[in-house]
């Protein structure tokens, strides 16, 4: 599983918003420095949200798989 699908997965981004590669690359940066480019913390923040709403995770983070692919090009590996 991709590590920056993982750190979209926390993010507060939504399929529903329909984010465009751009959007997506902002929002993964934004949460990188969020968890302060720690990768157990940002793995902290996708159990936790994953553990609030687990019906929804298997859809959600198929969706951050496909985001991802679609904006990684640009998208510095940083985590």
């Amino acid at each position: 599983m991709s590590d920056l699908a993982r750190v979209l997965y926390a993010s507060a981004l939504q399929a529903s918003e329909d984010p465009s590669p751009d959007q997506v690359r902002m929002i993964i940066e934004d949460q990188i420095r969020l968890c302060h480019a720690d990768p157990a913390r940002c793995a902290a923040l996708v159990a936790q949200e994953a553990g609030d709403h687990p019906e929804a995770y298997e859809a959600r983070m198929r969706w951050a798989l496909k985001a991802v692919g679609r904006a990684r090009p640009a998208i510095p590996v940083t985590t």
